[in-house]
Parts: structure tokens; sequence; C-alpha cells
């Protein structure tokens, strides 16, 4: 049932609860005192505003880019208690027309960006707006990166020690023996209590919720009246949770690879769908691979190429590669090419080489690295701590083992590696949060986008048309037959002109819309290594 919309005279901001409220008289509402405590905390950052200066050496950014800090309450509930800042990144609107050199664009205000997660950080956003597919967007907005509550210097959440996050070689069976759960099912546990030591009692407040508060306030520190904010993967969830929270707030939304919203699949079931879906899309990669075998001699058939796979994976598990590439890392490389085609010919490449007795592309593309341990450990441990405080989760492990056994007979690839990464959600020491039922009605929240491609693994497309019948006046634009996780400003031009026609000027498509999909990924025979910020992805690619 939806809740009561109750609004506060001193906001005007709408209070979508938790629960349907008491009739009069009764006590608040589940959220009110939440709620009392984001529109002080806003009202506290619009006076106080941003102080932009030069951007810390740890930030790895260019001068043009700008940073500074927003203070947000710990709990919204005391807004007066405990203060955490939030590091923000900005470049200034360009005001250039990318189209017309005489024309000056004027400034439509910030446009604050979220790559997902839980646990990505967006203070390299900014730099977009240098790409052909932004400048546009660069050229009217104040373009706003920021790190979340958690992530890197923003309060930064740890579960254990840096240094033994990234262990490898890994084995990860894809059908696990009895005594390898028993393992997992060990360090699953000790995973959470290192989480509930580490922060204390402070690990309550990293949800989703708060991350949706937290917009708010940092909207009001950027001199906002309304949020203009595009959310990638798990941003559109917490994008959906303040369109909920404070549709009065909104300006326009764009949700790219949108997750199901639904309180029921939030957030174990989404991974068990997520799991099935990256088996098609693992299945896309291996055609396009057999597609190719003139040039990866891989095989002719995606069945061969599996098994070209599978015969490098039983090699690795022999004697890892380098002494740090083994099965577990084999499938971590390969499963992020099903996030990104722009992958494919890079992973490709580097299989090939190493059946062909050179390992050195392979190492360096799954190969751990150490420098990034601190990052990846940090990234973890809010990913873990969002996603299980956030929802109810199974505690008994046999609901786990049943769902997943049967799931992995048919989705091999990605199942059981999905259950643990989340399998301290079980033995969490948290409360647990009720989900929010995301809903809005007519009238209530202006027009947003949603974007989707059609065969996202990361954010099956059955989430897209959730949230699109959730948020009404939304409209979902779909990229047809592709599989790129995120399409903002990447390589359709359909798409980037629905992103540009609605952020410019406010246009969207009367009813759904469709795209052809972006030309497929050309086979390279030779690999390059990526490093961060060179492409689109480091910049504004949604995290997982």
């Amino acid at each position: 049932m939806r809740a009561p919309a109750l609004y506060t005279a001193a906001g005007s901001l709408l209070l979508t609860t938790l629960a349907a409220a008491p009739a009069g008289g009764a006590p608040a509402a589940p959220g009110a005192a939440e709620l009392h405590g984001t529109a002080i905390a806003a009202a506290r950052a619009g006076t106080a505003g941003v102080r932009f200066g030069a951007c810390p050496a740890v930030e790895d950014l260019p001068d043009d880019v700008r940073c500074g800090t927003v203070s947000v309450p710990l709990d919204y509930a005391r807004p007066d208690g405990r203060q955490i800042k939030l590091t923000v990144s900005r470049v200034r609107a360009t005001h250039k027309d990318p189209h017309n050199s005489k024309r000056r664009v004027p400034r439509q205000g910030a446009l604050v960006y979220n790559p997902g997660g839980p646990g990505g950080s967006g203070m390299y956003f900014p730099l977009v707006g240098a790409l052909p597919e932004w400048k546009g967007l660069a050229a009217a907005y104040d373009l706003v990166g920021y790190a979340p509550r958690g992530v890197g210097r923003s309060a930064p959440l740890s579960c254990t020690d840096p240094k033994q996050y990234l262990k490898a070689p890994t084995q990860t069976p894809v059908h696990p023996s009895l005594s390898y759960k028993k393992e997992r099912i060990a360090q699953a546990k000790a995973y959470a209590r290192g989480c509930a030591k580490r922060a204390g009692a402070a690990l309550r407040y990293y949800t989703s919720l708060n991350n949706a508060r937290d917009l708010d306030v940092l909207r009001a520190a950027l001199g906002e009246r309304k949020l203009t904010f595009v959310g990638a993967s798990y941003g559109t969830y917490f994008g959906a949770l303040y369109a909920a929270l404070f549709p009065s707030h909104v300006r326009r939304m764009v949700f790219d690879a949108a997750v199901n919203p639904d309180p029921e699949q939030v957030w174990y079931r989404n991974n068990l769908d997520q799991s099935a879906a990256f088996e098609e899309r693992w299945a896309d990669f291996r055609e396009w691979i057999a597609g190719h075998d003139d040039v990866y001699g891989l095989g002719n058939t995606a069945e061969e190429v599996l098994r070209s796979y599978e015969k490098a994976a039983a090699r690795l598990a022999a004697e890892p590669a380098g002494g740090k590439v083994g099965p577990g890392e084999l499938r971590g490389a390969f499963l992020s090419a099903g996030y990104y085609d722009d992958f494919w010919p890079h992973r490709a490449q580097a299989l090939s080489a190493y059946l062909k007795g050179d390992p050195g592309p392979l190492i360096q593309q799954a190969g751990p690295h150490q420098e990034a341990a601190k990052e990846a450990e940090n990234s973890n441990a809010v990913y873990t701590a969002v996603e299980c405080n956030d929802a109810p989760w199974p505690t008994d492990w046999k609901v786990w083992d049943r769902d997943n056994t049967r799931l992995a007979r048919v989705a091999p690839f990605e199942t059981w590696d999905n259950v643990w990464m989340n399998l301290p959600c079980a033995y969490w020491l948290a409360p647990r949060q009720r989900v929010l039922d995301v809903r809005t009605g007519p009238g209530e929240l202006p027009p947003t986008l949603i974007l989707a491609a059609e065969r996202d693994a990361a954010a099956p497309y059955a989430g897209a048309l959730e949230l699109h019948r959730r948020l009404s006046g939304s409209v979902l634009v779909t990229e047809r037959d592709a599989g790129t996780h995120g399409i903002a400003g990447g390589p359709n031009p359909c798409v980037n002109g629905y992103l540009d026609a609605y952020l410019l000027e406010g246009r969207l498509p009367v009813r759904r819309a469709a795209c052809a999909p972006h030309p497929e990924p050309t086979p390279k025979p030779k690999t390059k290594t990526k490093t961060k910020g060179s492409s689109r992805k480091a910049a504004v690619g949604p995290a997982r």
C-alpha cells in the first residue's frame, strides 16, 4: 500500500514514509525525524555553501577541477550530532557551444552525477566535459561529482586490512564442494565481524536512504533550488529514493542502467537476477569471439570458445600465471567484459595469447594491482555495508545454498562468485532497514528519463521497466540488443540525442522510445592497457 504524502511547512519536503502513517494523534511516522533532520542539514549547507579550491594530490585530478567538502549528519535523526564530510569536485560550465563557436550558452545550474556501486566515487566525473559526447552538457552545466558517505575521503569505511584484501591467485570453483562452502561461510562471518569492529556504532548509517538525504544536502550546498541529477546503476536506486522522498526538489533526473526498486527484489533477489543475466551476456561475448575466430583462434562457435576458456582456467588452476592469476582472476577479468563490450577485444586477445604461450596480456589485465588495494577494499566495504543495511537478507545458509545451487545449473558463470560477495549480509551485525516502496503519483514528480540497454547484465532490463512503472511521468528509452552497463554519453548518438534534449531543453518523447544498438567492437589483435581516467568508463562508467 502506498504511504501518504505529508508536507512540512518549513521545507516543503515530501515525506514518503516507510509504513503508512497512523491516524491523527498517533506518534510521528517512521522517517519523520530523519526528514526534519534533512531539512535542518540542507538549510545549514545552503548557508555555508561549498568552498571550492585546489584538489588534494590524492585525488589525482587536473588543475581545472576544483574540490571542496559538504558536511552532513551521520544520523539524520540527530542533525546536531556527529557530522561527516563528503568530498565534492566541480568544473564550471564552459558556456561554449560545441556546434557554434560564436554562441555563448547560458548556464542551467549544476549537474550532479553518481556512478553507482554502492561504493563508487564520482570525483572524476567533471573530466567528461572534454569528451565530444559531453561538451554540449558541459557548456550549460557545472559538472559536479562527489564521493558518497564511506567512499574515498568521505568518512571512509573499511572492513578488513587492505593488504589482506587482494589475495591472489584464487580458485573460486564454479561448482563448489561442501568443504569449500564451509570455508567461504567462515570468511563471510569474519568479514561481517570486521565491518562491525572497524566501523562501530556508525556502521548502521551507511544506507541508501542516507545517500538520498545526503544528495539533498549537496543540492542545497551547491546553491541549487532544485536538483539536476544523473545516476547510473546503483545511483538509479538511491536516485529513485530521492525522487520519492523529495519530488518537489527535482528539476531533472536521469536514471541510467536502472536497478529494480521493487522492495521484494532489494537486494537478495536482484543479485539472483543479475547472476542469471550475466550468463546470457557471457554467451553474447563468446558469440562475438567465435565470429572473429580468424583473429583469436579460440573457436568458431560459442561452445568452442567456452572450451578454450575452460582449458585456460584448468591450466591456471594447476599453475597460476605469473604466480598471481588463477581461475578466479580469469573469471573476474571476463566478468568485467560482461559490463562493457569495449573490453571484449582486449580480453579475447589476452586469452588467445595465454593459450598460445604468452601470459603477459592476461597477467596485465587480470592480475591484482596492490597499489589499488586500499581503494578496492574501501569500495567493497561500502558496497557490503549499504546492501546489508538496506534490506532483509536470508539468514539461513540453506536458503542461499538451495537458490544458488539451482541457479548455477543453468547460470554457472557468476552465480557462486555473487554469493561469496554478498554472503556477509547473512551474518550482518547491524540493524536492517525497512525498504522504501518507491512510488510517485501523477503530478508529484517532474518528468524523468530512464535509459536502459536491453541486454544489460548488471542491471537487468526488468528493473528499468519496474522503475518506469513506479515513477509517474517517466519516459523509458531503450537501446535494443545491446548490453553495455550505462549508456548515457556513450557511443550511441541516438541515446545521446534523447539525453541532450532532456537535460538541455527539458524535452522527452511522448512515450517509450528505442534506439538501434551501437556497433559491436572491432577485434584487435594486440592489447593496450587502459589507465585510470583514460576512458569514458573511468570517468563516468557505472560501478557495480
